[in-house]
């Protein structure tokens, strides 16, 4: 196990973030799960072998730089990184405060930047890697009320294909996933109770995608990758 390869993924909630993290696993890597709370990442640490927990707020520059250097000497440098974090805050362009929008942008944007600065030349000297990000629809259009969350999204989307025009000639695959669908939890299950199974879009299946991404054959790559329930109205 310890001459696995090494998968890092950040915003290890208990949801697409678990199932992303019990997905590599599966696939024969160890995990390096990043999030705030230490709580949870250690109940996945202590029940999966080969998951490591790191206590990171992802927005915090010095701390992440921190965090992945550790990540680096107690286990090795990523061959995979998926960046699942993401800072949300919903209210039209009249409400919003400034800080939450630089929030927001360092969460989605900026973590993404220097996840990519760090890991990506170490894969480039390996021989090849793949950073994936997990995004949604509010990446190609801007609704309302969702002006503090929207542009970020959208500038995450735009600078995965400026690191993907570069790094992917020297071997390293940067895609985007984006989510186009009500996750299944337990907070959007009690919201949208009156809703079927259908309506909602599986954690597993999501995981999947992101472990299929992160493996395809350099002659046919996907940049983007858009996935939805079949009942999804778009």
């Amino acid at each position: 196990m310890s001459d696995s390869p090494v998968c890092l993924i950040t915003g290890v909630g208990p949801g697409t973030g678990t199932a992303i993290v019990e997905r590599f696993l599966a696939g024969g890597y160890r995990v390096a799960m990043l999030a705030r709370t230490a709580e949870r990442l250690e109940e996945l640490a202590q029940k999966h072998q080969g998951a490591y927990a790191f206590v990171c707020d992802v927005a915090d520059q010095e701390a992440l730089d921190r965090t992945l250097d550790t990540v680096t000497q107690e286990l090795a440098a990523p061959k995979i990184v998926v960046h699942n974090a993401v800072g949300g805050a919903f209210a039209n362009y009249l409400e919003i405060d400034m800080a939450l929008l630089e929030k927001n942008f360092r969460i989605n944007a900026m973590a993404l930047l220097q996840l990519a600065q760090k890991t990506t030349p170490g894969m480039i000297s390996a021989g090849g890697g793949a950073l994936i990000c997990t995004g949604n629809t509010s990446a190609y259009r801007g609704k309302a009320n969702f002006a503090a969350f929207a542009p970020t999204k959208a500038a995450q989307r735009i600078l995965l294909e400026s690191i993907a025009r570069h790094a992917g000639p020297q071997g390293v695959h940067a895609a985007y996933l984006a989510i186009d669908a009500v996750i299944d939890v337990p907070w959007t299950r009690e919201r949208f109770a009156d809703k079927p199974d259908e309506f909602f879009c599986q954690p597993v299946d999501i995981a999947e995608e992101c472990f299929h991404l992160a493996h395809q054959r350099q002659s046919a790559w996907s940049s983007e990758l858009t996935i939805r329930p079949y009942t999804e109205n778009w």
